[in-house]
């Protein structure tokens, strides 16, 4: 079943257009992961999709029904929620006041503490540390920590921006093992990424974003042997 399905999505800051006839579709359960160099257009795909930004034209349809121009509480209550680059945490909070705030939904409420439960289970470094301060935290934890809040509020659709970014190698690998694991635990993922080579090997599907447009898309095990993508972006 198609989850997310993107047609002809055009995007402008101001009077400079960002995206160009973007389109693209995600299946319930997979890992998609959206890749390119800086200034691509990879965090403006995702911040409007998460009705942070107002598309100039095109569509944005989740489980079958137009999302484009919903503001960004009615769509995490839908069933999407971003991890956002950086992090944005709040840093004097507890890691559990943290946690809380990510299921302010309605839905999530009522889910609270088997949410807890869960991102407890798949991180138990804030199980240990939920009294702890998050701003006093390393930064793979706090990466871990904004992953968690974003799943509290039990979303259908996890999006993440960047999430290996500023990490150590070792924390990276942990971060890419997570995101298996959620899609093992019934999360449909769309990962925004740098990290092209960690990110194609783990990816169902891939799009390659050059200048706002999509100019490649295949499985992650085509496009990680694809001559132009391995040029290009691995320096192979």
């Amino acid at each position: 079943m198609t989850m997310l399905e993107i047609r002809g999505l055009e995007v402008s800051y101001e009077k400079v257009q960002v995206l160009w006839d973007v389109s693209f579709s995600i299946t319930e359960g997979e890992i998609v992961t959206l890749l390119g160099s800086n200034g691509a257009g990879k965090s403006t795909t995702v911040k409007t999709i998460q009705g942070l930004l107002k598309p100039k034209s095109g569509s944005i349809r989740f489980m079958g029904k137009p999302i484009e121009g919903l503001p960004a509480y009615r769509i995490v209550g839908e069933g999407i929620a971003l991890v956002p680059e950086g992090r944005e945490i709040f840093p004097k909070m507890s890691v559990l006041e943290n946690l809380i705030l990510g299921a302010y939904a309605r839905r999530a409420k009522e889910l609270q503490d088997d949410n807890l439960a869960w991102v407890f289970s798949l991180f138990p470094q804030l199980d240990e540390r939920k009294k702890q301060l998050a701003g006093t935290m390393s930064g793979g934890e706090q990466q871990m920590l904004a992953i968690a809040r974003a799943l509290m509020s039990k979303p259908k659709l996890l999006m993440l921006d960047e999430p290996s970014l500023g990490l150590a190698p070792v924390i990276v690998l942990q971060v890419f093992e997570i995101v298996k694991k959620l899609k093992e635990d019934g999360v449909t993922v769309l990962l925004v990424e740098q990290n092209i080579h960690h990110a194609l090997e783990i990816s169902d599907r891939a799009y390659i974003l050059e200048k706002g447009r999509v100019i490649l898309e295949g499985k992650g095990s085509d496009l990680l042997n694809n001559h132009y993508v391995r040029q290009a972006y691995l320096g192979m």
